[in-house]
């Protein structure tokens, strides 16, 4: 069942994602990257919300959960994720671990796509694709 929830809240999320990138671009232009920092913006918002109502009240049922953070939002935006986990190492009293996380996953996830990016024109360049 877990996985079905997840499955259905990921494809709400991002077509919300798909819809606010649009707008975004049809209002703002391709400039600079708008819907993307407010879909991540809104997106933690959100998921701070939601695990903050459910840890205190207690009352989310874990399908709920489920679906509104692995699915919705995380269909939405995985910062959001990323957002919550941060905030969890730091409030567990592991700032240093919390700073190393959002480092890391920053500088290695860019550093990634480069690799990914250098990697295709590479191939290309050789005729391999």
């Amino acid at each position: 069942m877990g996985f079905l929830l997840v499955f259905v809240g990921s494809g709400i999320g991002g077509m919300a994602r798909h819809g606010v990138g649009l707008l975004a671009l049809r209002w703002f232009g391709i400039g600079f990257p708008i819907g993307t920092l407010a879909i991540n913006i809104v997106g933690s918002l959100l998921m701070g919300v939601v695990a903050e109502y459910w840890a205190l009240k207690s009352g989310l049922p874990q399908p709920a959960r489920l679906f509104l953070t692995t699915g919705i939002l995380g269909g939405f935006t995985t910062f959001s994720a990323f957002s919550l986990e941060t905030a969890v190492l730091w409030e567990r009293g592991q700032p240093l671990s919390s700073v190393a996380y959002v480092a890391a996953s920053l500088v290695l996830s860019v550093g990634a796509l480069f690799a990914g990016l250098w990697l295709i024109r590479m191939l290309d360049a050789r005729g391999i694709l």
